[in-house]
C-alpha cells in the first residue's frame, strides 16, 4: 500500500487538525506516494531506531515526537537530529509524527494515561478554544432535508454525544435575478417572495472545506447563500489533560506507588503529602506544569505530569498532590496504541511495535 493511505488511517486517529499551533505533526520526511514496505512504531525517531527499520524493511517510521521540531538551515550531521535526516534519507524512510494531535485528542495519550492508572468518569481537563463554527444557510423547504442530511454525513451536527443536531427556522426569502441568472424559483427580472427554512449547524473548523462541498452539492439554488462564523464556544472532547476518579480513594502513599508501578518509573518527584485520601486525578502526558491550576480548579486531589521545575512544586500551594512522573513514563503506552489502532484499520500488513528504549533519562 502507499504511505499515503497509511497516513490517512493515522488522520483518521489523530486529526492534524487537533495539533497545537506550536507543533510540527504530520509527514516531516518522504514521499506520500511511495510504496510502503512495512510500519515501524516508536516513540522517538531516533538513530537506533532507523537502524531498527532498516533491519526490520519498514520504510515507514510512525513516531509520537517529532524529530525535526523546528527548522533546519544545514544537514551536517553534527547533532542527532541532523544525523537521524541523514540517515532516513539516505535509506528512504519516511517519518510522520502525530504528538499533539494525539495529545488532544479524547482517545488519545491522557486517556491512556487515564486508562493505564484505572480512572473513571474522565473528561478533558483544558477544553480546546476557538475549534467550532456555525454555518448558517437558507433554502426551500423541500431541498430541507436533502440538504441537512448531507451537512450531517460531511460531518456537521456534532454536539458531545450527539449527533444530527441543527437549529431549523421559517421565514420568507427575496430575490431577484439580472439577465445572467437562472432562478430556481420564479424568472429573470422578477421579484420573488419566496418560504425558505434557515438551517444552523456547527461542525469542527478543519471539516469546512468538506461541510461547504456538500452545501454546494446538495443545494438546488444557483447562488448559495451561506453564513460562517467562529465560535467562542469550548469543544468539550478536543483539548488537553484529562481528570477522572479512581474506582477506590488510596492513600497519598499507597496512590504514588501504584503509580510508579502503573506507569513503570524508576522515581517520582512529588510536592509536600497533605495527609489525605486521593480519589479525584488530573492527568496530562508530557510537559504540563501550565495545567496546574486548571487541575486545582477541577477539584484534583492529586495532578500527575512531568517536566516540573523547582518552583513547579510550590504552585501545589497544599491544594493537591504534586507529581513528576517523567516525560517518558507519562506517554510510554501510547505507541501501543497506534499499534492497536493500525492494526484494526489495515490487516494484512507488517505494523511493528519498536523495541528500541528512547528514554533519553536514566536513573540511578
Amino acid at each position: 500500500m502507499k504511505i499515503k493511505e497509511i497516513i490517512a488511517v493515522l488522520e483518521e486517529m489523530a486529526p492534524l487538525a487537533y495539533a497545537e499551533d506550536f507543533d510540527n505533526v504530520g509527514l516531516l520526511l518522504g514521499n506520500a506516494n511511495d510504496d510502503a514496505t512495512g510500519i515501524l512504531v516508536c516513540h522517538d525517531a531516533l538513530e537506533n531506531v532507523i537502524d531498527e527499520a532498516i533491519a526490520k524493511n519498514c520504510n515507514f517510521i510512525v513516531c509520537f515526537h517529532p524529530i525535526i521540531f523546528s527548522g533546519l538551515k544545514k544537514i551536517t550531521g553534527k547533532n542527532y537530529v541532523e544525523r537521524v535526516v541523514l540517515k532516513a534519507i539516505k535509506n528512504d524512510i519516511a517519518i510522520y509524527a502525530v504528538h499533539t494531535a494525539l495529545d488532544n485528542h479524547q482517545n488519545g495519550v491522557n486517556k491512556i494515561f487515564c486508562d493505564a492508572l484505572g480512572l473513571v468518569n474522565t473528561k478533558i481537563l483544558i477544553p480546546k478554544q476557538n475549534f467550532i463554527q456555525k454555518l448558517i444557510t437558507y433554502t426551500v423547504p423541500e431541498n430541507a432535508e436533502k440538504l441537512r442530511n448531507s451537512l450531517f454525513e460531511a460531518g456537521a451536527g456534532n454536539i458531545g454525544n450527539y449527533e444530527d443536531c441543527s437549529f431549523n427556522s421559517t421565514g420568507i426569502g427575496t430575490y431577484m435575478g439580472n439577465e445572467n441568472s437562472n432562478p430556481e424559483i420564479g424568472e429573470r427580472f422578477e421579484f420573488v417572495e419566496s418560504n425558505e427554512i434557515k438551517i444552523e449547524v456547527t461542525f469542527e473548523k478543519h471539516l469546512q472545506s468538506k461541510i461547504l462541498k456538500a452545501l454546494f452539492q446538495n443545494h438546488v439554488y444557483e447562488e448559495v447563500a451561506y453564513e460562517i462564523y467562529n465560535l467562542e464556544n469550548l469543544h468539550q472532547n478536543i483539548g488537553l489533560g484529562m481528570v477522572g476518579e479512581l474506582p477506590t480513594a488510596l492513600s497519598e502513599r499507597d496512590f504514588l506507588q501504584m503509580i510508579k508501578d502503573k506507569m513503570q518509573s524508576d522515581g517520582i518527584r512529588h510536592s509536600a503529602l497533605l495527609d489525605k485520601n486521593i480519589r479525584k486525578v488530573a492527568v496530562l502526558g508530557g510537559s504540563g506544569s501550565f495545567a496546574i491550576k486548571n487541575a486545582i480548579q477541577a477539584g484534583a486531589d492529586a495532578f500527575l505530569t512531568a517536566d516540573l521545575k523547582y518552583h513547579n512544586f510550590y504552585e501545589a500551594d497544599n491544594q493537591l498532590l504534586l507529581a513528576d512522573v517523567g516525560h517518558f513514563e507519562s506517554e510510554r503506552y501510547t505507541k501501543n496504541y497506534i499499534v492497536d489502532f493500525l492494526k484494526k484499520k489495515i490487516l494484512n500488513f507488517a505494523i511493528i511495535l519498536s523495541e528500541e528504549n528512547t528514554n533519553p533519562v536514566k536513573y540511578l
